[in-house]
């Protein structure tokens, strides 16, 4: 723990080393905004967007990529599956037993332990609506320990993880690196799964799910094709909305501590025009319209608690026909899109993504 703490932190202006619970630099988090926004953009481009050099950028990347504070990660596009959000319920005593296990499981993408009515909050992707319900009844229901599970589908994405940013750079620096207003763009998820891409496309896939900045030799050689081939490829999928490259970073380590799920619900008539604003606020990481009663699902990161009375303030004044109906804070998130997460948030191993029976 002390090397890795020693690597981590940096110095402030007065070269005190910042605390532990910040270990992100403001070139750091700058340099994260910027592969947020670009995620393959050469490190002379992302250099220029930040005011230093490509070698220094790269070798602080590098340093953030090998703590694990940070990392590039490649998946299939919402629209190619059918996406659930389930709520388990355990047992006593069984919740870290029943959390190990669901990480473990390659189709289940994300997983974050919550206070409240359920003990756990995951979200699972498959390839069909009765391949997503037999899934989870039989693949987590069953689970010694479990008591209960609830799903609700994914019905339309209106934000995601992809779209957030540390807004640590200039809206002109970030507008220099490509940034083409990803907000306002919703994303219909599937009843079931497009035909599965080419088998070099899915090779892609894997490759960028391990590592999303992997440079066009290395794509290649993992592929087994050509680097003309494996660049006209990911081209072509970036371009058709096939696939999506993000980079995420150790929550609680940048300076937000707190993470909630809200469930929360609106008149239909102003489902598609709440869902589109909320996607907008900085605090959210994911808003999704889903099934049930609640008919909006929010995923929010705050720099503490202390910020959720001021965020649902806002949320009030802004959208009136907004009705929160529940509330969950994340106590732990152990995994993230397919990244295995300490309790510091960092990086520590990663499941490939696989579709159940696959």
């Amino acid at each position: 723990m002390t090397e890795l703490r020693a690597q981590t932190q940096e110095s402030d202006a007065s070269g005190s080393p910042l605390p532990e619970s910040r270990a992100f630099s403001e070139l750091d988090l700058a340099l994260v905004d910027a592969l947020q926004t670009a995620p393959r953009a050469p490190w002379t481009r992302i250099g220029r967007a930040l005011g230093v050099d490509a070698t220094t950028v790269a070798r602080r990347w590098e340093r953030l990529r090998d703590s694990g504070l940070a990392w590039i990660t490649g998946y299939d596009a919402a629209r190619t599956a059918t996406v659930g959000y389930v709520e388990v319920r355990c047992r006593p005593r069984s919740a870290a037993a029943v959390s190990a296990a669901v990480a473990r499981l390659p189709w289940v993408f994300s997983v974050e332990e919550t206070d409240g009515a359920h003990d756990l909050f995951l979200s699972v992707v498959a390839t069909d609506l009765p391949t997503l319900g037999r899934s989870v009844r039989e693949a987590i229901g069953a689970l010694p320990g479990v008591r209960a599970v609830r799903t609700r589908l994914g019905i339309t994405q209106y934000g995601e993880g992809s779209d957030w940013r540390t807004r640590a750079l200039e809206p002109a620096d970030r507008a220099a690196l490509g940034e083409r207003g990803r907000h306002g763009r919703t994303t219909e998820y599937s009843t079931h799964m497009y035909d599965r891409p080419a088998s070099e496309d899915q090779a892609l896939l894997a490759a960028l799910a391990e590592d999303g900045r992997l440079g066009w030799t290395e794509l290649a050689a993992r592929t087994g094709v050509g680097e003309h081939a494996a660049r006209r490829r990911l081209g072509r999928m970036l371009r058709e909305g096939a696939v999506t490259i993000r980079c995420d970073l150790a929550r609680p380590l940048a300076g937000l501590s707190a993470a909630l799920v809200y469930r929360a619900r609106v008149p239909h008539g102003e489902l598609e025009r709440t869902g589109a604003a909320l996607a907008r606020l900085e605090q959210v990481r994911l808003c999704a319209s889903v099934s049930g009663p609640h008919n909006l699902l929010l995923g929010v990161w705050l720099p503490g608690l202390a910020a959720v009375a001021v965020f649902e303030s806002h949320l009030a004044d802004r959208f009136p026909a907004l009705e929160i109906g529940d509330r969950a804070v994340v106590l732990d998130s152990p995994k993230r899109m397919g990244r295995l997460l300490d309790q510091r948030g960092r990086a520590i191993g990663r499941i490939p993504f696989g579709l159940p029976g696959a």
